[in-house]
């Protein structure tokens, strides 16, 4: 007769508990999978559609707002600004002055952003605040810089990525595109000039009243004038550096 083999039960209890610890690491890679992947869902795609609907909702807010307030004159009662075209040059030279903006209500949005090169539209607000301003799909004004189709520098901040992402294409802007502020008493045009791709997110230089980098000396102005800054995170799905796009006042209309 052969032999007959003996299992040994304490060899069996090891392969079992061996596989319990398996199957249950893999079950747990699986769970935080999943958790990942619907964070990754919300962040890129839950974020941006509640956003840009709040956005959208807040532009036909101000909109309807406007257009039941009496025309030409602001919240404060000032005058409109004239239709005159101003100057193309840098801005040494004299620019057409408008009525000065009323301060803005830091509680809600008070001008209109729109960008025809990328079918953009989209409230701006006081202040870069993530959870105040940026998340909400609005473009951020940075407190301290100047006030649309004022002379100095109006500067302006939006999520390049999630929470509806308004600057993400703001690198396709080439120089002589538009881009328009409305408020309550008029519409400033300002043409795109200049873009800096990359600075680091530090570089304050870039929106002083004269805009010139603080990082990179040779990227700016050096005259007086009327700027408008776009800035935005760069690269995508960072925020090491920002992007910076800079464009000068050439109209205003009254509303």
């Amino acid at each position: 007769m052969g032999r007959v083999r003996v299992v040994r039960h304490s060899g069996l209890r090891r392969r079992a508990a061996r596989w319990r610890v398996l199957w249950g690491g893999g079950e747990a890679l699986v769970t935080v999978g999943v958790v990942l992947l619907l964070l990754v869902v919300h962040q890129m795609w839950w974020t941006n559609r509640e956003a840009r609907a709040g956005a959208q909702r807040e532009v036909r807010a101000l909109e309807r707002s406007w257009d039941g307030g009496g025309g030409g004159e602001s919240r404060t009662g000032a005058p409109a600004a004239s239709d005159t075209p101003a100057p193309e040059s840098d801005g040494a030279r004299e620019a057409p002055r408008p009525a000065a903006e009323p301060a803005p209500d830091w509680s809600r949005a008070y001008a209109i952003l729109t960008i025809p090169r990328l079918n953009l539209r989209v409230p701006v607000a006081e202040g870069i605040s993530k959870s105040g301003v940026l998340n909400k799909g609005y473009v951020g004004h940075y407190p301290g810089t100047q006030q649309p189709g004022q002379a100095g520098n109006f500067a302006l901040a939006g999520h390049r990525n999630t929470h509806g992402e308004p600057f993400r294409y703001i690198n396709r802007l080439e120089p002589k595109d538009t881009v328009r502020v409305e408020t309550r008493s008029a519409t400033y045009t300002y043409a795109v000039d200049r873009t800096l791709r990359q600075t680091a997110a530090h570089d304050g230089g870039v929106i002083r009243p004269v805009p010139r980098s603080a990082v990179r000396p040779d990227q700016g102005y050096e005259e007086p004038g009327y700027y408008l800054t776009l800035t935005t995170c760069t690269p995508e799905y960072t925020s090491k550096y920002r992007l910076v796009v800079w464009g000068k006042l050439v109209a205003m209309r009254p509303r």
